[in-house]
């Protein structure tokens, strides 16, 4: 996978398979070839950055293994992002073999309480025989009663017998239950120890927290760092409430559930509502965005930052966060769930200090987006401080009791590419540190847990009822209106050809003027299709995102080299969801589809969004898309290091359409299949509420607190991450 050339010697990283590596090294004028330990090769390869003399046998080295030695984790890289099904084979293993691991299930069962009320037991029941002997008392007297019975009509009765509140709220549910444990205490298996664990009432109050960009429900989309994060979080949240109603009722609980998103206050809002404290989340009852301000000695930071210049304000902001998510759920939380680098960052801090189970969703580790980026770090770090990013991830993802995936290829990567967990595994930053093993990907913290779109925005093209009719004229007028604005530049001037479309943020990674380039070049594509983009700023003034500012310039570049007049429209970003999504179904309307041409997507919310709209889809073989289609079935993948060639691919789509109408309706019909099989919020939300119970269950029973591993942790945050922090400059409010 990687070679290190200093003659004489050639160093080798060689993956024999996703997960595990070996490294060698060859002299090349003798022939010989040596087995190097991870040090030793990342110490060679740091020479091509400091030298020959860079040999320092005293560099700080960062080694988890150790602290992991006696967690179990499976050995097959097929198994990499099931960690929840090793964990519960593990688990009721162990059970099965001894009876005496046994009794942390029941200390786990005892010690559950609601602001001090007792829930499953209360302290008639002190041990594991006695447990048993109650089921069956228990049993005996609910199983003469109707399966609808509700709970109130005998929850005196049982009460007496040693049990509480949260089996069930009818006898129908509290027997399925109750069932379920006695099978589990008699002969543990992995499926009865999950949908038991899935059921026990632990979860009343999340925190999800997103610091970076701007956070708001409407105008926000488009804006700088202001992306698909957050449009996966609304949706998550909304989800997520709805199951936690679903499974606080059918415990027979009156409990009433909080999520909270936390996020920056930011009091130059530019129009949003990121200057408001507390906001209701549309379509919930008990889901609010908190907002806290970032602070620093020179008091409140009143503008927008970008996310790579974040790190000097964190630490504050989680001492800030936690007092105000405290003072909201008069309480610490039951589940905290962070997201991308700052928000994983903070929700370590918080977690460790709450001992509250931890999430961690990447989103997108920036480590892979940008080639090299670890050893010639130096050369990044002015721009996008990775020093410090790099350092937040590997505390975070040690930190964390579980990890979400989106994706296998976020973990492990392909046979050909590693993955964006995996190449945190071992890497150096020269002149700082080596990471000799950072994190396992064989690790049963890693789940894959895939979200969805929102079918109440995101439907198929055919569902013409559900249609939003009333927006056509606007979408029309945006689409082929010929007067230039500040919305929109260019001109189609044949409105009977389907439109090729693609929408992003307008920065490096997400190619989209690599998506004009390739189209401007592919004569047969042009004359076929029109291309309709949908990203950031036209213009340079309204833009002050480095990044965003030097793609503009090169797409009124592209447009002037290839004359794309009457072939091709740049629409600025939209916020509006619902308009989005009935642009999507408007250009199924003219037999087009969707282009995702980024370099690498982590996982792919749009593709999910065009597909659920029934709008046959070309998208990055680099990350999430390689799974979420099935080539040639459901999609198309794309390489965006090669756009010839995937310019030919959608010419080719386009021309077989023109010959055989049919074709069209097949991709898209068989991209919709697979959305409903395996891309839904309902799906996501209830696998969800499962792992926050096993893990939390696991990390009880296994007394797996990692103190030494969090101590650890303290040590490095201390004495390198500060450290690092101090190079970041503070912002200035202008």
């Amino acid at each position: 996978m990687e070679a290190i050339v200093i003659p004489p010697f050639v160093a080798l990283a060689v993956r024999p398979r996703q997960g595990v590596w070996e490294y060698v090294r060859v002299n090349v004028y003798e022939l010989s070839v040596e087995q190097l330990t991870v040090s030793e090769y990342l110490r060679f390869k740091e020479e091509l950055v400091d030298g020959p003399s860079s040999s320092d046998l005293f560099r700080l080295e960062l080694d988890f293994e150790p602290f992991n030695a006696n967690v179990p984790r499976p050995s097959r890289s097929s198994s990499i992002g099931n960690g929840v099904q090793f964990l519960n084979r593990h688990l009721s293993s162990v059970m099965f073999r001894n009876k005496d691991c046994l009794e942390p299930l029941l200390d786990f069962l005892r010690v559950h309480k609601y602001k001090g009320h007792p829930l499953m037991l209360n302290d008639r029941i002190q041990s594991i025989s006695r447990l048993q002997s109650q089921l069956s008392k228990a049993e005996d007297h609910i199983s003469k009663l109707p399966e609808e019975t509700p709970f109130s009509e005998f929850e005196y009765s049982i009460q007496g017998m040693g049990f509480e509140k949260g089996w069930g709220d009818t006898a129908g549910r509290v027997l399925e239950m109750m069932y379920l444990l006695s099978d589990i205490l008699q002969a543990p298996d992995p499926s009865s120890l999950e949908k038991f664990l899935g059921m026990v009432p632990m979860v009343f109050n999340v925190v999800i927290l997103s610091p970076h960009g701007y956070f708001g429900q409407a105008n926000v989309l488009g804006l700088p760092d202001t992306g698909g994060q957050v449009v996966y979080i609304l949706d998550q949240v909304r989800a997520l409430e709805t199951e936690m109603l679903l499974r606080i009722k059918r415990q027979g609980l009156d409990i009433t559930p909080r999520i909270l998103i936390v996020t920056r206050l930011i009091p130059d809002a530019k129009g949003t509502t990121c200057n408001q404290r507390l906001e209701r989340v549309s379509g919930t009852e008990h889901t609010h965005i908190l907002r806290v301000p970032f602070r620093s000695d020179k008091g409140i930071l009143r503008k927008w930052i970008s996310r790579f210049d974040v790190w000097p304000y964190l630490e504050n902001y989680a001492q800030d966060a936690a007092s105000e998510i405290i003072g909201e759920l008069q309480g610490v939380p039951d589940f905290i769930i962070g997201n991308y680098s700052d928000g994983n960052l903070v929700a370590s801090l918080m977690a460790h200090r709450m001992g509250v189970t931890q999430c961690t969703i990447a989103h997108a580790l920036e480590k892979t987006k940008y080639p090299d980026s670890d050893i010639y770090w130096k050369d990044f770090d002015n721009k996008y401080h990775f020093s410090c990013q790099f350092t937040a991830d590997l505390i975070a993802m040690n930190n964390a009791d579980f990890i979400i995936t989106s994706t296998y290829q976020e973990i492990a990567g392909t046979k050909n590419t590693v993955g964006q967990y995996e190449s945190h595994g071992a890497f150096t930053l020269p002149g700082l540190y080596r990471v000799v093993h950072g994190i396992d990907v064989f690790d049963p913290k890693f789940n894959i847990v895939s979200p969805g779109a929102d079918m109440t925005i995101y439907f198929p093209f055919t569902e013409k009822a559900k249609r939003l009719t009333a927006l056509h004229g606007s979408i029309e007028e945006m689409l082929y209106s010929p007067e230039q604005t500040d919305e929109h530049v260019g001109t189609l001037s044949d409105k009977s050809k389907p439109i090729l479309f693609s929408m992003a943020r307008l920065d490096k990674v997400k190619n989209i003027s690599g998506l004009v380039e390739m189209y401007g070049k592919n004569t047969k594509l042009r004359e076929l299709v029109n291309l309709v983009i949908i990203a950031g700023n036209i213009d340079v003034s309204k833009s002050k995102d480095r990044e965003e500012i030097s793609e503009i310039e090169k797409m009124h570049n592209l447009m002037k080299t290839y004359k794309l007049e009457g072939q091709f429209r740049w629409i600025t970003a939209q916020t509006n969801r619902a308009r989005n999504g009935e642009l999507y179904r408007y250009i199924a309307d003219t037999k087009g589809a969707f282009a995702q041409p980024a370099f690498y997507e982590a996982f792919g919310l749009t593709v999910v969004e065009a597909m659920t709209c029934g709008l046959p889809t070309f998208a990055t073989l680099h990350g999430g898309p390689a799974e979420i289609i099935e080539h040639g079935v459901s999609g198309f993948h794309i390489d965006p290091y090669h756009p010839e060639q995937a310019g030919n691919v959608m010419a080719e789509f386009f021309e077989r359409c023109k010959e055989d109408p049919n074709h069209w309706n097949r991709v898209s019909d068989a991209g919709l299949q697979r959305i409903y099989e395996r891309y839904t919020w309902k799906i996501y939300s209830e696998r969800l509420m499962t792992l926050a119970g096993v893990y939390g269950f696991w990390k009880y029973v296994s007394k797996l607190e990692r103190r030494e591993t969090r101590r650890y942790l303290e040590m490095f945050y201390i004495l390198k991450f500060r450290d690092l922090v101090k190079t970041v400059p503070l912002s200035e409010d202008e």
